[in-house]
């Protein structure tokens, strides 16, 4: 399914694989992981209600953003830029955190901008302004040990204006303290269950935020990420919020 915003198109990709095509423009968030871009589960994936669909190798992408290093995928990188392609990575991203096989960001072929939490830049004729994500170390998104599986500093979320159209991507985050301050058109939140806002705070936050569309995404790639997309989208309507759903 694809959707339609404001002379924006819209495909959620899978897992937190975000495409947003303007009239001169694409733009991509996180693209790649878990079989999203190969039409194949990687190894030992356990999937659940969004199975990888065909291969994937549009090339067609004007700027890529990169929220953090467990959404970051070379490969699927490759697969969505242009030649001449914009990378716009957080800082903190390092391959050496990762058991995965990864070109460095500065080693990709295409022009590579580093972001750091609460910037603010144009990139292609696309404002982009980059805000905090992470886990509260006193919310239930935590190790063992009680530490953030995401603690600050890991990553970022993105507000991207595509022809006048703000999009707001929240990468892997609970509900923080001036997240419902930012004005953006389409909200797109994660609503899994484990390691991010689940489906109730993504539903406080639209409120709050009052978008003109919300379109959650990053859920049921596996079991940790399972999320009841029904219940999130017939809670947001009754809130007065408008609400879609990309599931194929």
């Amino acid at each position: 399914m694809t959707v339609r915003h404001d002379g924006l198109t819209v495909d959620w990709l899978g897992y937190a694989t975000l495409r947003i095509e303007g009239d001169d423009t694409v733009v991509y968030f996180d693209p790649g992981r878990y079989g999203t871009l190969t039409g194949e589960w990687e190894p030992d994936t356990p999937g659940v209600g969004h199975p990888p669909a065909q291969e994937y190798d549009a090339r067609d992408g004007d700027v890529v953003c990169v929220t953090h290093i467990h959404h970051y995928d070379s490969d699927g990188v490759e697969r969505v830029a242009k030649d001449d392609a914009t990378v716009v990575a957080f800082e903190g991203i390092d391959v050496t955190d990762s058991d995965r096989d990864l070109t460095p960001i500065d080693e990709l072929p295409y022009e590579v901008i580093e972001v750091g939490m609460e910037d603010e830049l144009v990139v292609d004729d696309v404002p982009i302004m980059t805000v905090p994500a992470y886990n509260d170390p006193d919310g239930k998104n935590v190790n063992p040990d009680g530490t953030p599986i995401h603690p600050e500093g890991i990553g970022c979320g993105f507000v991207a204006s595509v022809d006048d159209t703000s999009v707001f991507w929240t990468g892997d985050s609970d509900a923080l303290d001036g997240h419902e301050e930012l004005d953006a058109s389409l909200f797109v939140p994660s609503i899994s269950q484990s390691y991010t806002m689940d489906r109730h705070d993504a539903a406080d936050l639209a409120e709050a935020m009052d978008p003109d569309l919300v379109l959650p995404i990053h859920y049921n790639t596996f079991a940790a990420l399972e999320g009841d997309s029904g219940a999130f989208a017939e809670d947001v309507a009754k809130r007065g919020v408008p609400v879609v759903l990309d599931e194929r």
